[in-house]
């Protein structure tokens, strides 16, 4: 089960890569920006840096939901500490968006599902 864990927790990782790339690199692009974000062209200034901002902020839990993948078998509390850390985080972003704009089910299901599914195959490992 810890197999499962990891691979979950690096697929988590690799989505919030993706979604990095989308809120920091490619979010002047209005496919990106209004097709993806819903904002408008005349709007786009204003929440760029915004945009930017939380990119890194999804990198940053990319990072440590990677490393702690890597690390559970060698440096097993670290390792552990990461993966809670890290998809806990998605979780809670997702269950943030959620509340905030029920609109945004999908967007929140999208980024929660799979640090979510890691955590409870984390469970079987106590």
């Amino acid at each position: 089960m810890l197999a499962i864990v990891q691979i979950l927790a690096i697929l988590a990782a690799v989505l919030h890569v993706y979604i990095f790339t989308l809120e920091t690199l490619r979010f002047g692009i209005p496919q990106v920006h209004r097709g993806i974000f819903g904002v408008a062209d005349t709007d786009l200034a204003a929440v760029r840096p915004w945009a930017f901002n939380q990119g890194f902020y999804n990198l940053f839990l990319a990072v440590g939901a990677f490393v702690g993948a890597l690390l559970v078998r060698s440096v097993e509390a670290a390792g552990w500490a990461l993966i809670v850390m890290g998809c806990g985080s998605m979780v809670a972003a997702a269950l943030v968006l959620l509340a905030t704009d029920r609109r945004m089910v999908k967007a929140a299901a999208t980024q929660g599902t799979i640090p979510a599914l890691a955590l409870l195959a984390s469970l079987t490992q106590l």
